[in-house]
């Protein structure tokens, strides 16, 4: 490096620090703030749009702001750190607690994202002058640039990998407030000599206070996070954990037992049998001799108790991304006695990826395969009810095959469950039935079963212990109500990865009811 007059000294290599550590900095607090609007709205690719669209013209607003500072440059970045710890550090504490007791989250998120982003974009030019009396404008410019893209790589691996599965995004955004404040105590340190006595002990006193007032949140994150989910669930909160890919909440109350990923209810385990039943012998009554059957998703093993009372079985492959979600269900006593230790069983397999990449990679052919899947609230799991997906669920049955699926809900989101039919019928299979039944704790929900030869849903047979379903109740289940059918003209199209047409039916068929 050329350095001007002297060389550079402590005061160039703490800025060269301050570079990094920024760039570190602006894509966490983008990450989370993006991520935690995704896990309590879904719809994850807008979320992210909006958060990344308003974040850079924030950013753009506070470089074109930087101009009206022209004196005391490193006094207005030392407040400034200051003030991006407090707002950055604070956000998604305050995200949680908007989203739990007031309905000012959507308001909020943008207050948050233009605030820090304004900030932020007040970061870069000012560390750029500040550096400028060390380096040529040449050296300096590579610098800055070099510096704060290496602080946003480092960024971008922490955050999936260290950040979201160990630390969860309310104390990490705690973690990164703390370290704006160490860059101002840094800066501090190292410039004291150029700030005026009485500006120096303003600034040290309020960087102290703001240190304490993140550190004692963090330390007590664990109690507040307590508070919240109590606040955001009915019933008690006997489990929660954030794992890389979602929230997972387990609630108790008197003998109901609930999962909920991302604030979504997965079951009820007062009523979960007539789910899981109607999912589970549907397709086995259909297929009397299936030996193989193939789970996508399904990670609570409660549709694996369901299947396993067959003693036909011979192979269950079980595929969830989550190893956090078959972990509960192989460890919690309340969720172990629910699925009768399915999980463990010797004649299941469970592999932990995702289900796309699974069907895509494997040579292997099924009797029934069964998609007991999340909802498709987000871009990633709209994938997952596209009309590739379920080519490659067809791919994979043999001749006899039999595919079901859960499809949302054909009250709530009528459009949503007729575009999931339709777009297995598009995919290429010969027969495609649609079905119902009444889950109180979810009311009304849909499924869709089809196969490469003709369905004889005339005739049931049910030969294993069940407690709702039975032959009567099986030829109930697709009577479809008028209010529920699709209606002429209906706009519900088929679904693919490139327009992902369910996502967008599904949210605007919840978005009244939710």
């Amino acid at each position: 490096m050329l350095a001007k007059a002297g060389g550079p000294g402590k005061e160039s290599l703490v800025l060269i620090f301050s570079v990094f550590i920024a760039g570190l900095c602006s894509i966490i607090y983008e990450l989370l703030i993006g991520t935690t609007t995704s896990y309590f709205l879904g719809d994850s690719i807008k979320q992210f749009s909006l958060t990344i669209g308003f974040y850079m013209a924030a950013m753009g607003l506070g470089s074109f702001l930087s101009r009206y500072i022209k004196k005391n440059v490193i006094q207005s970045f030392i407040g400034l750190e200051i003030a991006l710890a407090l707002i950055g550090g604070l956000s998604v504490p305050l995200l949680y607690l908007a989203f739990a007791y007031t309905d000012w989250f959507g308001l909020l998120r943008f207050v948050f994202i233009i605030a820090i982003g304004i900030l932020i974009g007040l970061e870069i030019p000012l560390l750029t002058r500040l550096m400028d009396r060390y380096y040529t404008l040449k050296i300096n410019i590579s610098n800055i640039l070099s510096l704060d893209y290496c602080g946003a790589l480092l960024a971008t691996l922490l955050f999936p990998f260290i950040l979201l599965p160990f630390i969860g995004t309310f104390k990490s955004s705690l973690v990164f407030g703390l370290i704006n404040m160490l860059l101002a105590f840094v800066n501090l340190w190292a410039f004291r000599e150029a700030l005026q006595l009485k500006k120096w002990r303003f600034f040290t006193i309020a960087s102290f206070a703001a240190t304490f007032l993140l550190a004692g949140i963090l330390i007590s994150s664990q109690s507040l996070l307590s508070h919240w989910h109590a606040a955001s669930y009915q019933d008690r909160v006997i489990f929660a954990k954030q794992s890389p890919y979602q929230s997972i909440v387990v609630t108790k109350h008197r003998e109901d037992i609930r999962l909920y990923l991302n604030g979504s209810l997965q079951f009820s385990s007062i009523d979960e049998y007539r789910y899981h039943e109607s999912l589970a012998h549907i397709p086995m009554s259909l297929h009397p001799k299936a030996q193989r059957v193939l789970i996508l998703g399904g990670g609570d093993g409660l549709l694996a108790r369901e299947l396993l009372k067959y003693d036909r079985l011979q192979q269950l492959t079980l595929v969830d991304l989550d190893p956090a979600v078959t972990d509960l269900a192989t460890s919690n006593p309340y969720l172990t006695e629910l699925n009768q230790h399915s999980l463990e069983h010797s004649q299941v397999s469970i592999l932990h990826t995702d289900a796309f990449v699974y069907l895509s990679d494997s040579q292997d052919f099924f009797d029934i395969i069964i998609a007991d899947l999340p909802d498709p609230s987000n871009a990633s799991l709209a994938r997952l009810y596209s009309r590739e997906f379920y080519a490659l669920i067809k791919q994979r049955l043999r001749p006899q095959g039999v595919f079901a699926t859960q499809a949302t809900s054909p009250f709530f989101a009528k459009d949503a469950f007729w575009c999931i039919y339709n777009t297995i019928q598009s995919s290429g299979f010969r027969d495609v039935r649609p079905y119902h039944v009444n889950v109180p704790s979810f009311a009304e929900w849909g499924f869709v079963v089809a196969a490469n030869r003709s369905l004889a849903i005339d005739h049931w047979s049910f030969p294993v212990e069940t407690r709702f379903i039975d032959a009567t109740q099986a030829e109930q289940l697709f009577r479809v109500a008028k209010d529920l059918s699709s209606e002429p003209n209906s706009t519900c199209q088929s679904s693919s990865l490139e327009q992902p047409m369910v996502l967008s039916l599904y949210l605007a068929g919840w978005q009244y009811w939710n």
